[in-house]
């Protein structure tokens, strides 16, 4: 009831292009978000999400973070797993679109799931993506997807996210490439921890850099978590498009916030 809510207010305030009068943001829809595609440009990533969607395996999952409104056991296909907690395939198509027009080279995920998100980010992209899971089973089950699908440009690490955003931290001081280019949360749709991850992200971010929140309105602590996101004084460009909340550093921007429908 809570997302049925938010999303009629949504509907009231929100508009498309002809309501927005930043350049930056009227091309990004433009020539972007809008721009009609040829399906046949997209067949690695919709194979790759019907693969999932056909694998009838059971597996074991551990929760985190706000855990799962459709599921009751831990034991689940990765079917289903596929088509009720898996990036939907106008979200797929739409990320990838992104990744491709700002050209990222560099892109950490927080929650692989069975990995249909981090093919959207890397296929047909040249990209360098890290993923990190917490559950071992369904990290294996991406990892087994994108060895078949030859998705070598996808680095998947598993485990705490604590602990391994902690190592993507050191690892990053050490190289002269210590930023990234998109950061992809997903991996805990609850308040504190979604604010932790974004704070302690934050220094690797750069000017062109773009962090995508999904769900923020998921609850009433995740819109209050994305209202703390837009009003840090490092955020300039905010878009709310309800299933996600993206975030832009462009210094030479004014700060500016716009509810658009994707």
């Amino acid at each position: 009831m809570f997302q049925i809510i938010a999303y009629i207010k949504f509907l009231f305030r929100s508009t498309n292009q002809h309501g927005v009068h930043s350049p930056f943001v009227y091309n990004l829809l433009t020539k972007c978000i809008y721009k009609k595609y040829r399906k046949r440009d997209y067949n690695l990533l919709f194979d790759f999400r019907d693969f999932m969607l056909s694998d009838n395996r059971t597996i074991s999952v551990i929760d985190f973070g706000a855990g799962s409104r459709v599921f009751k056991s831990p034991l689940r296909r990765v079917s289903q797993i596929a088509k009720n907690a898996g990036i939907s395939k106008k979200r797929a198509v739409l990320l990838n679109k992104i990744t491709s027009y700002f050209n990222f080279q560099t892109a950490l995920e927080l929650g692989t799931s069975v990995g249909i998100s981090s093919v959207a980010i890397a296929a047909n992209n040249p990209v360098q993506l890290i993923s990190l899971e917490g559950c071992p089973e369904t990290a294996r089950t991406a990892k087994e997807g994108f060895k078949q699908f030859d998705l070598s440009n996808i680095r998947l690490k598993v485990g705490e996210f604590e602990s391994n955003i902690d190592a993507i931290i050191k690892e990053k001081s050490l190289s002269q490439n210590n930023t990234f280019d998109l950061i992809y949360f997903d991996g805990n749709h609850q308040k504190e921890p979604t604010l932790h991850y974004f704070n302690k992200l934050l220094p690797l971010a750069h000017n062109d850099s773009v962090f995508i929140f999904d769900d923020i309105h998921w609850s009433k602590e995740m819109e209050e978590a994305w209202e703390e996101i837009k009003l840090n004084p490092k955020v300039k460009v905010s878009i709310d498009a309800f299933f996600w909340g993206l975030i832009f550093f462009r210094k030479e921007q004014e700060k500016e916030h716009f509810a658009l429908r994707l």
